[in-house]
């Protein structure tokens, strides 16, 4: 087997089990080696540390897998990882006919550059390595018999597969697709999602819990949800019993969405208008309007360490508006689902923006991402969602 020979002392992370081999570890390949392909990653002395998947188009040169020099990256250490990550949906609940969850996390699960979810009926397969792109044909058989789905579809970020240099075309990959938009239910709530153009994988699983958990603040209140995608939020704060809610996303699509999930659940006092979030709030604030909830769930403002900053300062002004159209005693619910902005980060943002206002932000709860979302505790990196619920007064 080829082997990929790490530079002197850069050995130390990987005998500690973190999956990620960057391109400036690297001193060499000694063998033949395609990228995709398996392969041993060693140290400058030749001496065994793991083996993963190699690709030189990728800042990730190579990912890895097993530790265990004796254990081979063939169909059965693929399936077996399969059925671990698909018992732990198990053991968590996440396996309701009628719902959706993710079954597989990348590093949370041990198979790195992967992500499976799970919507009713019908998987979606998001390969974000290259390596993981070339083993579908291995991996869907797998899936379909831990999963007897009626059909498999292939999702790509378009970014990501540039940088990995995964050529996949999307839609289904095996069985009969969806129609249309496929029904989930959460918590007792039905949405419509849309697998194949959707956001992601075409729903915000990450936020699951932390959409029923918020929305325990909000009976009686007027809400206002910003980047409100297909209305999770919105529709978990309705049902909670808020007065009246207000869910704004610039996509004309996600809010026709959200509108007929509204209508979907009866759920009359929660209404919907498509701008963009920023120049909206502005626009609230400066006619005086005033909400007694908040939430805030953006995009990723940061994409990388050098965007850091940036990222920063557009986190403190989106939370400053929010914050200016809060009435006192008003709930904020603010997140960030940038890796590179740390939990740390994010609370002396506010810090700032508390500061800024004048206004008092009581820090009640800070959650990640649904269980479903493990993260591996020799993989920092695999930790993003920050959901911080706030108290403004």
């Amino acid at each position: 087997m080829a082997r990929v020979v790490l530079k002197p002392r850069k050995a130390k992370p990987f005998f500690g089990r973190h999956p990620w081999v960057l391109s400036t570890a690297v001193a060499r390949v000694d063998g033949a080696l395609l990228d995709g392909d398996a392969a041993d990653l060693v140290t400058h002395e030749g001496k065994f540390v793991a083996r993963g998947l190699y690709n030189s188009r990728s800042r990730i040169r190579m990912r890895l897998f097993t530790w265990d020099r004796g254990e081979d990256l063939d169909d059965v250490f693929w399936r077996t990882r399969l059925e671990r990550a698909a018992s732990l949906r198990r053991v968590l609940g996440y396996d309701a006919a009628a719902g959706a969850a993710r079954i597989v996390f990348s590093e949370g699960d041990g198979l790195s550059g992967l992500i499976v979810d799970r919507y009713g009926p019908y998987v979606v397969v998001q390969p974000t390595s290259l390596g993981m792109g070339l083993r579908l044909a291995v991996l869907v058989p797998a899936l379909v018999q831990l999963l007897a789905p009626k059909a498999v579809l292939v999702r790509c970020d378009e970014a990501m597969a540039r940088a990995e240099g995964i050529e996949l075309a999307e839609g289904p990959f095996w069985g009969t697709p969806p129609e249309g938009p496929v029904e989930i239910e959460e918590y007792g709530l039905r949405f419509a999602v849309d697998l194949m153009s959707g956001h992601k994988t075409g729903f915000y699983l990450d936020q699951r819990e932390n959409r029923r958990r918020a929305s325990q603040f909000f009976a009686g209140r007027r809400v206002l949800d910003m980047f409100c995608y297909t209305g999770g939020f919105s529709l978990h704060a309705a049902a909670a019993g808020a007065r009246e809610v207000l869910g704004v996303d610039s996509s004309r699509k996600a809010v026709e969405l959200a509108e007929g999930n509204a209508a979907r659940n009866g759920l009359r006092q929660a209404r919907f208008a498509c701008g963009s979030c920023f120049e909206t709030m502005e626009a609230m604030r400066d006619h005086g309007e005033t909400f007694e909830a908040v939430v805030l769930d953006p995009p990723k403002f940061a994409r990388g360490g050098r965007t850091l900053d940036e990222a920063l300062r557009a986190y403190h002004y989106l939370n400053r508006l929010g914050v200016e159209l809060l009435a006192p005693d008003g709930i904020l619910v603010t997140c960030s689902c940038s890796g590179h902005v740390s939990r740390h980060d994010f609370q002396q943002m506010l810090l700032g923006v508390a500061q800024q206002t004048r206004r008092e932000i009581q820090i009640l709860e800070q959650h990640g991402a649904a269980p479903d979302h493990p993260t591996s505790a020799t993989c920092a990196e695999s930790e993003y969602l920050k959901c911080f619920i706030c108290r403004v007064c």
